[in-house]
């Protein structure tokens, strides 16, 4: 029995009882779900399957929430995929801050030893605004930003990717920057329709919520800025607080859950 048949099964045998006795309840999730998923521009069937059956069922939970947060975000349309400029001007100038921050600590040779024998590694130095001690002081990464929220180091060792999966929660947008060169156009991201190699572009702003899958299949290690901002909006304090709330919902100890296909390395 093949992987979709699987899921299949698992979903009906989980989803027609709640369908059968909270039909209204059900018919708003779907309804919500369905206007979720859509925003994806490589809509497939796998695509949809995935969502509701398989490692996209936590954003189907959320989705009434993150329809919401759509709503709190206007008029600032969400683009699913941001060029810099299309963030507001202090936001860039936080982005712009902290990547230059990040070259003068020649991170990279630091992180380097600890992250080697892993497959793919997180270091995380900020999480929904709470400093988290690592193996590295960077001090420039435990400031006080205004619309950055968290901040780590993505580590994929050589041929080293991700399967498709989707982010939960849209209060954020996710800013990638890659530190290292790389050599070719083995090592990218695909959002969608959208694939941004990393040997050209440096610098990648998503909403994570969106199917999105990261290859390095390069014979080098690829070492990423991993950064979530606060979602532009009119009342940015409104989702800030809600990212507030998430922090202490989740303590700093409970990215490991998030990020279970890393090796989550601490001080």
């Amino acid at each position: 029995m093949n992987k979709s048949v699987k899921r299949a099964a698992k979903g009906f045998i989980v989803l027609a009882p709640l369908t059968y006795f909270f039909p209204e309840v059900m018919l708003f999730y779907f309804v919500c779900g369905i206007y979720d998923v859509a925003r994806n521009k490589d809509l497939s069937l796998s695509t949809i399957e995935r969502y509701f059956l398989g490692n996209g069922i936590f954003t189907w939970l959320l989705s009434p929430l993150n329809i919401v947060l759509d709503i709190l975000s206007l008029p600032y349309i969400n683009k699913g995929v941001y060029k810099l400029e299309d963030l507001p001007v202090p936001y860039q100038t936080e982005i712009k801050n902290l990547i230059t921050a990040t070259h003068q600590q020649n991170l990279v040779a630091k992180l380097q030893a600890a992250a080697e024998d892993e497959k793919r590694s997180m270091f995380f130095f900020k999480w929904y605004s709470a400093n988290v001690d690592t193996i590295v002081d960077i001090p420039a990464f435990h400031e006080k930003y205004k619309y950055i929220t968290t901040i780590g180091v993505s580590v994929f060792n050589k041929r080293q990717s991700t399967s498709k999966h989707f982010g939960p929660l849209r209060a954020s947008l996710r800013v990638l920057y890659n530190i290292n060169d790389m050599d070719d156009d083995s090592a990218y991201i695909e959002v969608g329709d959208v694939k941004s190699y990393w040997r050209k572009d440096k610098l990648f702003i998503f909403d994570d919520t969106l199917q999105h899958q990261s290859f390095n299949e390069s014979d080098k290690a690829r070492y990423c800025l991993f950064v979530d901002i606060v979602r532009p909006s009119l009342l940015p304090v409104v989702l800030s607080g809600f990212l507030d709330v998430v922090r202490y919902i989740f303590a700093a100890g409970a990215n490991s859950m998030f990020y279970n296909n890393w090796k989550v390395i601490r001080k």
